[in-house]
């Protein structure tokens, strides 16, 4: 159960004073009868609300799939840089998502937004070894040596040592094209492997994360919600523990 106020707000209906207001010209009916209490609680899965006719279809969650741009930071606010939130509709901001995750200023690709904690957690769970993949760009010669070194998992610059991590090379060069899978989510993780093996990432963007994979019709800054298939799919990742 819910107030009639804070579920319509939640929709997108506007503030609470804005309903208050939509109750008080007789614009709402829960289930065929006109109320004007703001304060009614009403079963958001059964109950019909309508809104000058129009029958409000509520959701409780979003799930977003973004393909993030460099330069914005995978926050709710920051006071200095805009968010992977500030770009998003009005109409997706009122449910509240955040980003599951964080990818750096600079890195782009796969993003996961939602209001789903639940789920949230369970993806960022150490214990869940939900893979990340990702594309980079390495100032320096990938070889054999250094897939085995990420095979067998490096040492940080804080003394962390990372789980083993799956490595591929594309491309060899002075600067190598590779992939990488990583089952963690440590700070600046995949730049900090590459450093710790005295090479850098010059370019770095996330493809997969467990099951969902980037839709590459996105351009950047661009995000659509997850098919039932694709959240069904994500949710069978938390479970394979």
């Amino acid at each position: 159960m819910m107030r009639m106020d804070k579920l319509l707000a939640n929709m997108g209906y506007g503030s609470r004073k804005e309903v208050k207001s939509l109750l008080k010209q007789g614009a709402i009916t829960v289930n065929g009868s006109q109320v004007k209490s703001p304060s009614i609680h009403v079963d958001e899965k059964k109950d019909i609300v309508q809104v000058n006719g129009e029958t409000v279809e509520y959701r409780e969650f979003i799930y977003l799939m973004m393909h993030k741009p460099p330069g914005l930071v995978s926050a709710t606010e920051d006071k200095r840089d805009e968010t992977v939130v500030d770009i998003l509709q009005t109409e997706d901001r009122i449910f509240e998502p955040f980003p599951v995750g964080r990818l750096d200023k600079d890195t782009e690709g796969l993003l996961l937004l939602t209001n789903d904690g639940t789920l949230a957690h369970q993806l960022l769970s150490p214990k869940k070894h939900v893979p990340k993949l990702y594309y980079a760009r390495i100032e320096g010669e990938v070889t054999e040596e250094t897939i085995e070194q990420f095979h067998q998992g490096v040492t940080l610059d804080d003394g962390y040592e990372t789980k083993p991590a799956i490595l591929n090379i594309l491309e060899a060069g002075s600067v190598s094209e590779i992939e990488v899978t990583i089952t963690e989510g440590k700070f600046h993780q995949v730049k900090r492997m590459f450093e710790a093996v005295g090479m850098e990432v010059v370019y770095l963007k996330r493809l997969r994360m467990g099951s969902l994979e980037l839709d590459e019709d996105l351009e950047l800054g661009e995000y659509r919600e997850l098919s039932d298939d694709e959240l069904s799919k994500l949710i069978q990742d938390t479970k394979k523990s």
